[in-house]
């Protein structure tokens, strides 16, 4: 991923080149050739993740396509990227921010055995009901009908088994490292707290959504707070997607591979005017 964006646009090539040096190996490589088994491992997704994000946001910006955004939000590490791009950080810190999160991460999967699943046609009140049940968590509220659940991968397991007795429509086992967004990540939660406190906020440019709440974050003691708290709280993004249409978003601009977010729009709000952008050949379109 990103290929297209190195070869064509000077601005993306400047952040993946910084991001070669900063980072102490080639992110760049790894990003456009793999392996997938290498690009996968969470230490190497987010920085990849992120690097890839706001290449696309300076390609768009030097296209002309693309000025200062009335509002920003990104889903778990792209709520960093979010922030990156509002100005709360500097790209260097944003990405050591990333690095740094993903290391920590990727230690608490080590050091747990950890699953996900996604419920798709499911309401909020019958997820919650079943998280209590199997003494799991709800992870992330992507968009009505689609939440993500996580824990310890056993108790996982156990709610997929059932899910056919419980009379759930459809729940589907996600290949993933670990429990994201769950309390088997509060090893990982403790590190960064320590870790942000040594790092400088700004207040951002423009108004950011926090994960956890799905409202604005603009102090930055706010700000260092939420991003602490969203490693092992649920990702709210729908509520995220909503509470930007009612404070005036007319268009939803996904920057970043996959189109996944643009999915999630849609599912939200068939109304809504979603684009995505992810290589050159979507910025030039």
């Amino acid at each position: 991923m990103g290929k297209s964006l190195y070869d064509g646009s000077a601005a993306a090539r400047a952040l993946y080149d910084e991001a070669n040096r900063l980072l102490g190996w080639d992110l760049g490589q790894i990003s456009f050739a793999g392996p997938e088994a290498a690009l996968t491992e969470t230490k190497v997704c987010q920085p990849a993740l992120f690097v890839h994000g706001l290449a696309v946001v300076a390609a768009l910006k030097e296209k002309g396509r693309l000025t200062e955004p009335a509002f920003g939000m990104g889903l778990s590490l792209g709520e960093v990227t979010a922030l990156t791009a509002a100005g709360v950080f500097d790209f260097a810190t944003g990405l050591r921010v990333v690095a740094e999160r993903g290391r920590l991460m990727q230690l608490a999967c080590e050091q747990s055995v950890g699953g996900m699943a996604a419920l798709i046609g499911e309401e909020r009140a019958r997820v919650e009901e079943l998280c209590r049940e199997f003494g799991i968590e709800a992870a992330n509220f992507n968009a009505p009908g689609q939440i993500i659940v996580s824990g310890e991968k056993a108790r996982v397991d156990a709610l997929v088994a059932a899910a056919k007795d419980r009379g759930l429509k459809r729940v589907m086992p996600l290949n993933v490292a670990g429990a994201y967004h769950s309390r088997l990540m509060e090893p990982a939660r403790a590190a960064f707290a320590a870790y942000l406190e040594g790092v400088r906020f700004e207040r951002p440019r423009h108004p950011v959504f926090s994960n956890t709440t799905g409202q604005i974050v603009a102090e930055p003691a706010q700000i260092r707070e939420a991003l602490v708290r969203q490693v092992v709280s649920s990702v709210r993004w729908e509520e995220c997607m909503r509470n930007c249409a009612a404070a005036g978003a007319t268009e939803f601009w996904e920057c970043g591979p996959g189109g996944v977010l643009a999915g999630l729009a849609r599912r939200t709000e068939k109304s809504w005017v979603v684009k995505s952008f992810a290589e050159l050949a979507d910025i030039n379109a």
